[in-house]
């Protein structure tokens, strides 16, 4: 799967949110080291902070169904400027699957890679944890 393709599930899983108060529909496409590929979409709740974004919902997903291994994450908006994973997401990714790519698009389908750490220098992480 190159990542044209998953670009294009990102914007088709952006079907899949339900952006009840924002209307701003994000969709994920997150593929596994073994080319499978798990779509999310934006959830909205009426209290804000139970919201969850499209990148989670993917990667929830993934993991409840046993994947640990990731190539890279594609999300998509209807926004004109390219879309970028919150803070939170930024740190799901870094904590669940590493220094992958992260594929951001613009509403034109157009898209830049970053990698977690480009995204998220110097993150908290379980090197940080005292065990």
């Amino acid at each position: 799967m190159n990542y044209q393709q998953l670009a294009e599930k990102a914007v088709e899983a952006k079907k899949l949110s339900r952006p009840s108060y924002s209307g701003f529909h994000v969709g994920a496409a997150l593929l596994t080291e073994a080319d499978k590929i798990y779509l999310g979409g934006n959830i909205e709740s009426s209290s804000y902070s139970l919201t969850i974004c499209a990148e989670r919902t993917a990667i929830f997903k993934a993991i409840s169904e046993g994947e640990t291994k990731f190539k890279a994450i594609a999300i998509a908006s209807d926004a004109e400027n390219y879309i970028s994973p919150c803070g939170a997401c930024r740190q799901i990714i870094s904590d669940l699957c590493g220094e992958i790519d992260i594929i951001c698009l613009n509403s034109k389908s157009e898209y830049k890679i970053f990698k977690t750490s480009e995204l998220l220098p110097f993150a908290f992480g379980e090197k940080d944890l005292n065990k």
